[in-house]
């Protein structure tokens, strides 16, 4: 069963998008994993609770976004990210 990362990103400074960028999408197929969403998200009903940039990853299953999220070169990358933006990021499983 497929599983999803998805998560809003608020950047505060871009100096560390560079080396970010240029590595989490090898990152994410490593694991089997695509990128399929970067932009703002559009609320249509509610109070929108994801706010800055919304990122979506699909993975295989479970087990792949959970290695990924563990892999040791991902640490790294999340230190980046967490120099220059705040960062709220779940895993849920398809249907």
């Amino acid at each position: 069963m497929a599983a999803y990362a998805i998560g809003a990103i608020t950047i505060h400074n871009t100096d560390w998008q560079a080396e970010y960028s240029e590595k989490m999408p090898t990152l994410i197929k490593k694991h089997g994993g695509k990128p399929l969403t970067k932009s703002p998200a559009q609320l249509l009903e509610g109070n929108l609770t994801l706010k800055g940039i919304v990122v979506m990853s699909e993975f295989p299953t479970m087990e792949n976004a959970q290695a990924w999220y563990n892999d040791p070169a991902h640490a790294r990358l999340k230190e980046l990210r967490s120099s220059g933006a705040d960062f709220d990021l779940v895993l849920v499983n398809g249907l």
